[in-house]
């Protein structure tokens, strides 16, 4: 089973759509970003939409404790999602302040498998994503995914999913899919005209089922 996360909610369509597929996760961006929403926002979102057993991801850069504070505070946080260039000891804070699972985002490049090993036992989870100058995340651009063995097997080691993020699309996901990834991340392969797509969230999950 591939795990599905969609992520860059940013409206209540959006998260009516996300929440009638078969992700298993739906993502929240509060950090700067196009997708950045505000927290009071999604929590009346939230209160027009049944999400069943999706789990609700915060994704944060460099954010300290009291700002996660202040997102919690409004919406039921399943994981943290730190998608800077946050430490170990921080990954660490983050996990003893809130008693949540904290993943961890690690850009493609050289080095970026010892980076993985560097959490291992900390992270409760990654998301490879790539790596583009000026960009922590959500540039729709993918990476050389003949690596994505490498991280999957470094993730199984360690017993914690791994997601693959940056430029999915239906177009493209097949390519993705032969390399076996625990794990899917999506936020622009989703949209059209900046807005979550029926059809193109069909069309991921048609071919998470066959191929």
């Amino acid at each position: 089973m591939t795990l599905i996360k969609y992520c860059g909610n940013r409206s209540l369509r959006d998260v009516q759509l996300t929440a009638a597929s078969n992700a298993h996760y739906i993502g929240f961006v509060f950090a700067e970003s196009k997708r950045n929403v505000h927290p009071e926002h999604v929590a009346d979102w939230l209160r027009y939409v049944d999400i069943g057993t999706k789990q609700i991801v915060g994704v944060f850069v460099h954010a300290s404790a009291a700002d996660i504070a202040r997102v919690a505070a409004h919406i039921p946080l399943s994981i943290i999602q730190c998608h800077g260039a946050e430490t170990v000891d921080d990954v660490r804070a983050l996990k003893e302040a809130f008693q949540l699972p904290v993943w961890k985002a690690i850009h493609h490049r050289e080095g970026a498998l010892a980076d993985m090993r560097a959490f291992a036992g900390v992270a409760d989870g990654f998301v490879i994503d790539s790596g583009q100058k000026g960009a922590w995340g959500g540039t729709g651009k993918s990476f050389d995914w003949r690596f994505v063995p490498l991280y999957m097997e470094e993730a199984k080691r360690q017993g914690v999913p791994c997601f693959i993020a940056g430029g999915i699309s239906p177009h493209n996901i097949a390519d993705l899919l032969r390399y076996q990834p625990i794990g899917i991340d999506i936020s622009s392969g989703i949209e059209e005209n900046e807005q979550k797509s029926e059809e193109k969230i069909k069309m991921i999950e048609q071919k998470v089922r066959t191929c």
